[in-house]
Order: C-alpha cells, then sequence, then structure tokens
C-alpha cells in the first residue's frame, strides 16, 4: 500500500494537472471570442485571456512546489493540454 504522503503526491499532481487543462481550454475559448466581430464580446475575451495568464503564473508555482515535494521537476510547459474534443456518434448512429 503506497504511504499517505506519496498518495497525496499524487493528488496533488492530478489536481494541478487538471487546473492546468481547465485553464489551457478557457484560454483557448477566450481565443476564439476574439474573433468575434462584437466588441464586448472581443472585451470579455482579452479580460479573460490576462485573468489565464495570472492563473497560470499561479500554476507555475504548484508545478514548481509538486517538483520539490517528488523530486520531478516539470515546466508547465511540458504538461499535455488537451487542445480539442470531438464528440463522434457510436457506430451504426448518424453523426449530427
Amino acid at each position: 500500500m503506497e504511504s499517505k504522503e506519496q498518495l497525496l503526491m499524487e493528488l496533488l499532481g492530478l489536481t494541478a494537472r487538471s487546473l492546468t487543462h481547465l485553464t489551457a481550454s478557457m484560454t483557448s475559448m477566450s481565443f476564439e471570442l476574439l474573433r468575434s466581430e462584437d466588441e464586448v464580446t472581443k472585451a470579455a475575451g482579452r479580460r479573460m485571456i490576462d485573468r489565464m495568464a495570472t492563473i497560470s503564473g499561479g500554476l507555475d508555482e504548484h508545478w514548481r512546489l509538486i517538483g520539490e515535494l517528488t523530486g520531478v521537476h516539470v515546466a508547465h510547459e511540458q504538461i499535455e493540454t488537451i487542445e480539442e474534443i470531438q464528440l463522434q456518434a457510436p457506430p451504426g448512429l448518424p453523426s449530427s
């Protein structure tokens, strides 16, 4: 059985990874908002990108501390992020 400390370190890593994916997804969506012709929508996209940059900086600190705990240093840029999710119909069903 793994020690509680190891489990906690794993939990911290998984949580930070999920937050990194969420931040990347929201940033991607914010860039899509910038493509809008509506100025209010564009402004909202710019504000969200600024907020995501601040959150990303905090996540860099999370990864630094996780690296200190685990002895494995991973740069935020090395974390695989989800770029696009495509929904496909199950076999036999028409796609929408």
